[in-house]
């Protein structure tokens, strides 16, 4: 049977191109998406591309809680152990503290960090049970610098950041190895209609590379952070 891995957010960005690089590797995947119809596109392009590799879809907005639930049920539904978690889901709304609109800290939050909390709390008990597992959580360089216009965004960065560095001490006697992986500006669906040139932002598909090259590692070497900028350096 394949090592399994549950990806979050995967059917674009920087989760499609980590799902295409774990399946290529013999992974099957388990992930979830807001949009039905981006989520049968995936499953159809990665069982022509990889046909031994299962892909298991789940339609779920990751910041409504009943809807973390019902992915978190279905994951378990699979009987299967997790090898590897990665915590891809989030949302970017530009603003700032003193003038971004009611709600947006609560919509960031429970997107970007809340998810990721109940995700992994979900899954850890059977990684420490096998002592084998790693997980993975997409932070940002805005975790590490605040910028003026990242609002809620850099808030909710920050304290995922917080939580990879409480989980990694946890998990140090368990054997489970906590990587925080922290991009700068990449080529996704955030960035659509932008002037920039390519060579201004990260391909995804480097920062899954990284990835698996750190899942890579012997048991006894875990990568702790992962910092990744455009080689031409941060956009302003």
């Amino acid at each position: 049977m394949n090592p399994l891995a549950v990806v979050t957010g995967g059917t674009k960005g920087i989760g499609r191109a980590v799902i295409e690089q774990f399946s290529a590797e013999g992974f099957d995947i388990i992930t979830c998406a807001r949009d039905e119809n981006d989520l049968q596109e995936l499953k159809e392009a990665q069982t022509s591309k990889y046909p031994h590799s299962q892909l298991f879809i789940f339609r779920a907005d990751l910041s409504v809680k009943e809807e973390l639930n019902a992915f978190i049920d279905f994951i378990k539904s699979k009987n299967r152990a997790a090898d590897v978690l990665i915590n891809n889901t989030g949302v970017f709304i530009p603003g700032q503290v003193h003038n971004e609109p009611d709600g947006i800290l609560e919509k960031t939050i429970e997107t970007n960090v809340y998810s990721a909390y109940y995700l992994t709390r979900a899954l850890l008990s059977e990684m420490m049970d096998r002592k084998k597992g790693h997980i993975f959580t997409l932070c940002s360089t805005a975790s590490i610098i605040a910028y003026p216009n990242g609002g809620s965004y850099c808030i909710s960065k920050f304290a995922l950041y917080g939580m990879t560095k409480v989980l990694r001490e946890e998990m140090k006697p368990h054997q489970v190895k906590v990587t925080a992986v922290l991009p700068g500006a990449t080529l996704t669906d955030s960035w659509k209609g932008t002037t920039l040139p390519e060579d201004r932002f990260i391909d995804a598909k480097d920062v899954a590379e990284a990835i698996w090259s750190t899942y890579s590692l012997s048991g006894r070497t875990v990568v702790e952070e992962i910092l990744i900028r455009p080689q031409l350096g941060d956009l302003d």
